[in-house]
């Protein structure tokens, strides 16, 4: 199933121009700085709606510092990094109230460290894309099949309360298969390391 957001996002890419989105009471819920070729992250501007914004998109720039300043957006569900320079050392902010994340076309190339990192700086997550990366094998990158298969079931095994993984929903058949599969693994690395400690 493709995902219904897709085409929305689509949308506001195309504009090259600050979008200030919807206004809230004393503040805007929503802001865009896409496709400004930022190198730094506009933190003056997007601290001033700390107590109201909920969807931040920084896609289309060149950024790659550690989004630190981010964890003061109590209110924050969406963030939107897609066309960046992050790489799989990326430092998020603990963040509870994020619920979709957009780490599309980036420099990510360790998948077992980024997904760590949103695994425990996102507890809440339920929507996830990072396609176009060399962590996320796929048609978009030249990875088999059987490639996108295990990336699907390791960030899916990691990550359970993911409802949707790149453009793709998670289902209840693929969220078992990729707990098992995981399970076992632990399980028999867990005999390796207990076989060499007896050497």
């Amino acid at each position: 199933m493709r995902w219904w957001w897709d085409a929305d996002h689509i949308e506001e890419c195309e504009s090259s121009i600050m979008d200030t989105g919807s206004l809230a009471p004393g503040g805007l819920q929503r802001l865009s700085f896409a496709y400004q070729n930022l190198s730094e992250i506009p933190y003056d501007t997007i601290l001033q709606q700390q107590d109201t914004l909920e969807v931040l998109d920084l896609s289309y720039n060149l950024l790659d510092e550690n989004p630190a300043l981010l964890g003061g957006l109590e209110k924050l569900r969406t963030l939107n990094l897609d066309c960046n320079n992050y790489n799989s050392h990326v430092k998020f902010p603990y963040m509870p109230s994020l619920t979709a994340l957009w780490l599309n076309k980036n420099k990510i190339s360790n998948l077992p460290i980024i997904v760590e990192e949103i695994c425990s700086k996102f507890p809440n997550i339920r929507f996830l894309s990072m396609m176009n990366n060399e962590a996320a094998p796929s048609y978009f990158n030249g990875g088999s099949l059987t490639q996108y298969v295990d990336y699907r079931e390791y960030v899916i095994s990691q990550i359970p309360s993911l409802e949707v993984l790149d453009d793709t929903e998670v289902q209840e058949k693929e969220l078992e298969l990729a707990r098992k599969t995981y399970r076992m693994q632990r399980i028999r690395e867990g005999c390796r390391k207990r076989k060499e400690l007896h050497r």
